[in-house]
């Protein structure tokens, strides 16, 4: 381990352990770490042999990881607008020694067709920015603003440019905030992307869900389908039976990342 954290590190840097198959992960505390949406959007999104797969805004790369060790035979991309990030997930990718199966761009999601070829993508996932930018918001952190706060892409930004590269009948998976459902529905229809299938999460049984998974077809017929709510746990502080499944993956061991 050490020799690999000398190889691949910088300062500042840790090496993270993601609990399945061996998967590891660079990031640095000082900037925007994954919590808890990008797990659950890996397990909720699909992928199969052959497809191809891209992520966008996909920061140190967590979503691409995941998913390639859970859906082996596809290959993913990963699309990232800061520098540093995207340099992070490349070295966490080598770590892990999936070049082959993974690339990462460094890139501007709203100007990708000068990367990747429109119409060409299997699948689309995002983890995108929550927030609108209030009025005066400052933060000293930048790159915690960017991944935060609509500052360098907007949800109409996002659907636009994932309907610009899903191939037709391509389907794309987003985790995002339910206050902004209506907007998200309405959005995802104007760029012909129809949304087919809904997952709420909520922290515990009684509590307001905050989180959203959603799928949408590229050109799909009208149809949605709501799943269970997927509660995140139980009152003694615990992880639910499904969300642990999440989790242990083929390891039987679970981890911790913030909701």
């Amino acid at each position: 381990m050490e020799a690999i954290e000398k190889a691949f590190l910088k300062e500042g840097e840790r090496l993270d352990e993601l609990q399945r198959d061996g998967r590891r992960i660079i990031q640095h505390p000082g900037r925007f770490c994954f919590g808890m949406d990008a797990v659950l959007l890996s397990a909720f999104a699909r992928a199969y042999p052959g497809e191809k797969v891209l992520d966008l805004c996909s920061g140190t790369g967590v979503i691409p990881i995941l998913m390639e060790s859970r859906y082996p035979g596809a290959h993913f991309t990963g699309l990232e607008l800061q520098e540093e990030s995207a340099d992070m997930a490349r070295r966490s990718v080598q770590v892990n020694g999936r070049e082959e199966q993974i690339s990462i761009l460094q890139g501007d999601l709203r100007n990708c067709e000068e990367q990747l070829k429109a119409g060409a993508w299997d699948v689309v996932t995002v983890n995108p920015p929550y927030m609108k930018v209030p009025a005066g918001q400052h933060n000293r952190n930048l790159a915690m603003n960017l991944a935060r706060h609509e500052i360098a892409c907007t949800l109409t930004d996002v659907l636009a440019s994932a309907a610009r590269l899903l191939k037709s009948k391509g389907r794309f998976y987003m985790v995002h905030r339910p206050m902004r459902l209506p907007e998200i529905m309405e959005q995802m229809r104007v760029f012909k992307i129809e949304p087919k299938r809904m997952q709420l999460v909520s922290p515990k049984l009684e509590r307001e869900p905050n989180m959203v998974l959603i799928e949408g077809i590229r050109g799909g017929a009208p149809e949605l389908r709501v799943a269970p709510p997927l509660i995140i746990y139980h009152e003694d502080g615990s992880y639910t039976e499904p969300v642990r499944r999440i989790y242990e993956g083929n390891n039987g061991n679970s981890q911790s990342a913030s909701m």
